[in-house]
């Protein structure tokens, strides 16, 4: 099954759990409207591929350090990707919504030594960019960019 967005629904592990696929439901594979269906049925798929094109190079243009360039960006489920992270006051939030998808990424920090690997995680939608940088298990994410576009 492909959704609207092109995704392969039966390769996510949210599909038939928490999302009941975009194609069944008109663009609501969450139980709202989803941005990433609304802007293609709006604009089209050709489109939607110039946004994703123009949040990589945001992305890229970010010159964080050990972060590699980025060449691709894939829909991602905000309950897949959503960390806890601490506020500078030590208050831990998630920044994203759970029920919302968005154009996200890991990658391995370049700067990586044996023992001791780091990974960046990006997300964005049409408001913001997050970069995020948490070791091999996922543990001790730190936000290391959160910028509104």
């Amino acid at each position: 099954m492909e959704g609207i967005c092109g995704a392969h629904c039966e390769d996510c592990p949210s599909y038939k759990k928490t999302c009941e696929g975009c194609r069944e439901t008109n663009g609501c594979p969450f139980g709202k409207k989803c941005w990433i269906a609304n802007y293609i049925e709006i604009d089209g798929k050709e489109s939607f591929e110039q946004f994703k094109n123009t949040i990589i190079e945001e992305f890229n243009t970010l010159k964080v350090e050990g972060l590699p360039e980025i060449k691709e960006l894939y829909i991602l489920n905000g309950s897949f990707i959503n960390q806890e992270v601490p506020l500078p006051n030590g208050e831990k939030v998630k920044l994203l919504k759970e029920d919302e998808s968005y154009l996200g990424n890991q990658v391995e920090c370049i700067f990586n030594e044996e023992g001791n690997k780091k990974y960046f995680g990006l997300a964005a939608n049409m408001n913001f960019l997050l970069v995020s940088e948490y070791s091999e298990d996922g543990e001790n994410p730190e936000i290391i960019i959160y910028k509104k576009r």
